[in-house]
């Protein structure tokens, strides 16, 4: 299990092979990743992503374990940023390596659905408009309820 958050950009290629690779008891490797997107009417300009080191890390470690024991995993990765990132850069990805599809599938969505909602990140969008924090959503919290 590999818990990574960081500044700089990541490569989503490197990343995923060095995954995937040489996993000959898995029968399944799912990855998503997560792009920062313009809001649209209010064009965004840049997100600033903040976070507590240590603290942050933590969380995410507990939750990806979390996942491995439900969902019988044989590895699991999370990569998170942090700092100023623009429209179109990658802010995240996901892996789950299972037996199964079925388990890889929807240990990511879990895993999905954590950050989005309770993960300790705190995001601001700066528009042509102002900067404004990030509220919760309520689909995102509802999200949850099915876990």
């Amino acid at each position: 299990m590999r818990i990574v958050v960081q500044e700089e950009p990541f490569d989503l290629g490197e990343a995923t092979t060095s995954f995937a690779s040489n996993r000959k008891d898995m029968g399944a490797v799912v990855t998503f990743t997560g792009i920062v997107r313009d809001t649209g009417d209010t064009r965004l300009k840049s997100m600033e992503i903040e976070h507590y080191p240590g603290m942050t890390e933590a969380a995410l470690g507990e939750i990806a374990e979390e996942a491995a024991r439900r969902w019988s995993l044989g590895d699991v990765l999370v990569i998170h940023r942090h700092g100023t990132l623009v429209p179109g850069e990658m802010i995240m990805m996901v892996a789950t390596a299972a037996r199964h599809r079925k388990q890889a599938f929807e240990a990511a969505e879990f895993l999905m659905d954590y950050l989005k909602s309770r993960a300790p990140f705190w995001k601001r969008e700066v528009t042509e408009q102002g900067a404004f924090w990030v509220a919760a959503r309520d689909e995102d919290e509802d999200a949850l309820t099915r876990w």
